[in-house]
């Protein structure tokens, strides 16, 4: 590339960075307003058949594409509690709340983050829904329905139907 070429370039980056700064202020107050909560979706939410009358467990994938979150705990009225686990290797641990991401995921998956759901009140069988109330540090609680799948489902990565 010669200098030409570069010069060109960036006066025309710098053109359209001044063209793009050039817009209603009432605009840009609410953009930074939008930017200063995080905005969450749920997605692909699921709860294998439980071998045991007592534990469960469930995944999901939570989007963020606004401020940082933490998903601090969560409830439903399948169970007497619900603890957040992470794995590591073989180890499973308990963690008192999980980061969201600025515009990123939190993923809950097989072999790493999940949900167990302890004391169960009643077992779960494939085709019930579960009632879960995620609650988060910045954000309203959100309500989803969680399907309750095969013993062995499996979703691939990124296919993961919105709630």
């Amino acid at each position: 590339m010669n200098r030409r070429t570069l010069v060109t370039g960036a006066m025309a980056l710098t053109a359209g960075l001044a063209l793009a700064g050039c817009s209603d202020s009432s605009g840009d107050k609410d953009a930074d307003k939008a930017s200063d909560k995080p905005e969450l979706k749920v997605a692909g939410a699921f709860m294998p058949e439980p071998a045991m009358d007592s534990m469960a467990s469930g995944f999901f994938t939570v989007t963020n594409k606004g401020a940082a979150d933490k998903l601090t705990s969560v409830t439903s009225s399948l169970a007497q509690k619900v603890t957040l686990h992470s794995t590591k290797g073989n180890a499973m641990k308990e963690q008192k709340s999980f980061d969201v991401p600025a515009n990123g995921e939190l993923d809950f998956a097989r072999g790493g983050n999940h949900l167990m759901f302890e004391e169960l009140k009643h077992k779960p069988k494939q085709g019930d829904k579960v009632a879960v109330t995620l609650h988060f540090e910045k954000s309203d609680p959100i309500e989803i329905e969680v399907p309750v799948k095969a013993a062995t489902y499996n979703p691939k990565p990124g296919k993961h139907a919105s709630h």
